[in-house]
C-alpha cells in the first residue's frame, strides 16, 4: 500500500476531491498554508494499492494545471530616499506537489 500526499492550490481542491472520490478512492483533506506566498492550499492524503498510484497521479495531473497569476506586494517600502511602491509580479500558481510513501501497515478501525 502507498500513501499519496498531494499539496494543491485551494482553487483546485474541490474538483480534485470530487474526481478522486468518483473513481472510488478515499481522500482526507487538510487545510494548509504555503510558506512562500502565505497562500492557502490543501493537502490531500490518499491511501491506495501500489498498482493504483499511477491512476491517481493521472487524476491529479488532469485537474491541477499550472497557470499565471498576479501578486501585489503587501505594502509600500519606506526608505531614506522616499517611498517605493513595488509593482505587481506575475507568478505561476496551481500544479501539485506530490509525495508517495510506502505504508507498512494499514488498519481501518
Amino acid at each position: 500500500m502507498k500513501l499519496i500526499i498531494a499539496i494543491v492550490h485551494d482553487d483546485d481542491a474541490g474538483e480534485l476531491i470530487s474526481s478522486i472520490t468518483e473513481k472510488g478512492y478515499g481522500v482526507t483533506k487538510l487545510a494548509t498554508t504555503g510558506g512562500f506566498l502565505k497562500a492557502g492550499n490543501t493537502t490531500l492524503l490518499i491511501g491506495v494499492q501500489k498498482e493504483k498510484v499511477d491512476e491517481v497521479l493521472d487524476i491529479i495531473r488532469d485537474v491541477c494545471k499550472t497557470r499565471k497569476g498576479i501578486v501585489s506586494p503587501p505594502a509600500p517600502i519606506i526608505g531614506g530616499t522616499g517611498v517605493y511602491v513595488p509593482a505587481p509580479v506575475e507568478i505561476t500558481i496551481g500544479g501539485a506537489t506530490v509525495f508517495i510513501i510506502d505504508v507498512d501497515r494499514f488498519e481501518k478501525i
